[in-house]
């Protein structure tokens, strides 16, 4: 077994080296992440320059380029062995609702799963974890369960983990996406010269957090986990679409 690991959060990330020491006594890891912090990346893929990647002296292989960048250079020719898996994470901060559409790190695992691969998205619900300990076990878990009995391919796991101590982990729940309320204002600033800048403001509370859905889960001291599937088409709806063009 060899799995890939990645991130958003940048090679130096200390999510990512937990996550590298936890599950190397499982399999032969490879690390390939960004060379900085690329969070709300999304799925970017540099295309009109080139990338370039160095091996660092514990083994980890940085890139210049998004979290995409790193997935799709180490599947498709970046590294000698294909791998057989994807992780990615641990993130430090949640990735709940629609946090998954900006995420690097669930876009990481997206562009395994794209590349045929098992993929997993783990997060800390926190931005400053305590506990990533518990996310390495939670890893494990996860792990296990997927080589007792892999899911179907089309797939790939979106786990949050609240930054509690092992022991008060209520358990793991199958949770679906909430929603929050719709971001914060842009902050309006001036830069050293007085010219006006910006800085995109927080993302919106929750709005549709009840049971269920991940927000809730973490809420209430249970790992979540989402599966997320790559069509995004709403077949409910073709019907009607069909309708609406005639």
């Amino acid at each position: 077994m060899h799995i890939l690991l990645s991130n958003d959060d940048g090679y130096l990330a200390q999510g990512l080296i937990a996550l590298a020491e936890g599950l190397q006594s499982f399999a032969e890891i490879s690390v390939v992440a960004p060379d900085r912090n690329r969070s709300a990346a999304s799925n970017s893929l540099t295309l009109e320059m080139p990338l370039r990647a160095q091996q660092m002296a514990n083994g980890f292989i940085k890139v210049d380029g998004t979290p995409t960048d790193c997935v799709h250079l180490a599947i498709t020719g970046l590294l000698d062995k294909e791998p057989d898996m994807v992780f990615a994470g641990i993130n430090h901060g949640a990735n709940l609702g629609d946090d998954v559409l900006y995420s690097g790190t669930v876009a990481a695992a997206t562009e395994g799963r794209f590349l045929g691969l098992p993929a997993v998205a783990i997060s800390m619900v926190s931005s400053d974890p305590q506990n990533l300990d518990t996310a390495v076990k939670v890893a494990g878990e996860i792990l296990q369960r997927l080589l007792d009995k892999p899911l179907a391919k089309d797939i790939l796991l979106n786990v949050n983990v609240p930054d509690l101590p092992w022991a008060e982990i209520k358990g793991f729940q199958s949770t679906r996406l909430g929603q929050r309320h719709k971001a914060e204002p842009v902050i309006q600033a001036k830069d050293p010269r007085g010219r006006i800048i910006y800085w995109v403001g927080p993302p919106g509370a929750e709005q549709d957090a009840g049971p269920g859905t991940d927000f809730y889960a973490v809420s209430q001291g249970y790992v979540s986990v989402t599966p997320l599937q790559l069509d995004l088409t709403r077949y409910d709806a073709l019907d009607l679409l069909k309708e609406w063009l005639q």
